[in-house]
């Protein structure tokens, strides 16, 4: 017997180094830490004409992002309410995928395309209504045309009826939040009508800060800008701006005057800008013509298909490209716009953060210190 003990206990000894081995490789692995962000997308379709097609179904869709095909996980058509159109149940992995790890930095290149655990949660707030932010040129640019351009602005948001919140903001070298997100269209309507003329333009600056605030709520989300001419104050280059706008999926809007359309820097910035996030520029030269922009801003908001998805496989952690087209013959001929691609955010930047300062930045560090807020 006590020969049996000798040998069970030489044997616990050989195999002990193994053990101790196994576990020290076991705490080395990294911990894989998946999170897996919803993109949502505001699509226009138009005729040649540029009339709206209406009444399309989700499968008339077809989403592809870095040429891998999507699926809709939300569809809604104007200002309907958003339905989902995946099981809350979270679908098995794809076989083959999750090799190697993941961080938190890479967060959206997960190799799980799956809703969340909290999918109901995740879905309902991507179906909230639209959250419109007016950004108002207030600098001596407008001194001639300001009046007019507070009437149109009025009229633009008495007109906003399906919006859930609106926000009021208006820049000159500085960045003031006159009226933050809200519901009361009054406190907006008084916000525009205290606005006062200050000194030079600093645009992009303003629309940055203005950008990362409205990052920071769910659903759909909208810029609109009034700017009666170029930026001659900023310190941000307007492709950082349009990146931010690109990634965080929020359409930008530009209605300036003809003064902006003098300067052909100006007028291919605006351009560009809203193309890429799935906007429109407009040009106005006159009152009038303001006020008949800001109504086709309107009717857009009305027509736009809002679709949303969970990225599908994807290690690209840089640019992502996204495709929106439509299925069948029958709709080939009609024009799709939407954004064109996003940067996957780290899970760091994708939290709630305290609004950025009202104060515009004056140098490149204080630049730097927002864009890492």
């Amino acid at each position: 017997m006590s020969g049996k003990y000798l040998l069970a206990l030489l044997t616990s000894l050989l195999l002990l180094p193994n053990w101790e081995s196994r576990s020290a490789a076991q705490e080395d692995e990294p911990h894989i830490r998946v999170v897996v962000n919803m993109v949502q997308l505001n699509v226009a379709v138009t005729d040649k004409s540029g009339r709206y097609i209406t009444a399309l179904r989700p499968e008339d869709f077809l989403i592809t992002e870095d040429g891998i095909p999507e699926k809709i996980a939300t569809f809604a058509e104007g200002d309907e309410p958003a339905r989902s159109l995946l099981e809350l149940a979270p679908p098995e992995p794809s076989s083959g995928q999750g090799a190697g790890p993941e961080s938190d930095e890479t967060a959206a290149s997960s190799s799980l395309a799956r809703p969340p655990a909290n999918s109901s949660r995740t879905l309902a707030s991507a179906v909230a209504g639209a959250k419109v932010f007016v950004l108002f040129d207030t600098s001596n640019y407008m001194y001639r045309g300001f009046v007019f351009a507070q009437d149109a602005i009025a009229d633009f948001v008495r007109s906003l009826e399906s919006a859930d919140q609106i926000a009021f903001y208006s820049y000159s070298r500085d960045l003031f939040r006159a009226s933050p997100l809200t519901s009361d269209r009054a406190q907006v309507q008084r916000a525009v009508r205290s606005t006062v003329v200050g000194d030079d333009a600093a645009l992009y600056n303003a629309l940055l800060l203005t950008v990362k605030d409205a990052a920071q709520y769910s659903g759909r989300k909208v810029v609109v800008v009034f700017s009666n001419g170029p930026d001659n104050s900023s310190v941000v280059p307007p492709e950082d701006v349009a990146e931010l706008a690109q990634s965080t999926g929020i359409s930008v809007y530009m209605i300036s005057t003809h003064q902006a359309r003098l300067e052909p820097v100006s007028t291919a910035v605006f351009e560009r800008m809203t193309a890429a996030t799935g906007g429109q520029a407009y040009f106005s030269k006159s009152w009038k013509d303001e006020k008949r922009a800001f109504e086709s801003v309107r009717d857009d908001l009305a027509h736009l298909y809002s679709l949303s998805y969970y990225p599908a496989p994807n290690r690209n952690g840089g640019w992502r490209a996204i495709a929106v087209r439509l299925a069948g013959e029958r709709l080939k001929h009609y024009r799709v716009r939407t954004r064109n691609g996003y940067r996957p955010e780290p899970s760091r930047l994708s939290e709630p953060k305290p609004a950025a300062r009202t104060s515009i930045p004056r140098s490149p560090a204080e630049v730097d210190e927002i864009r890492d807020r």
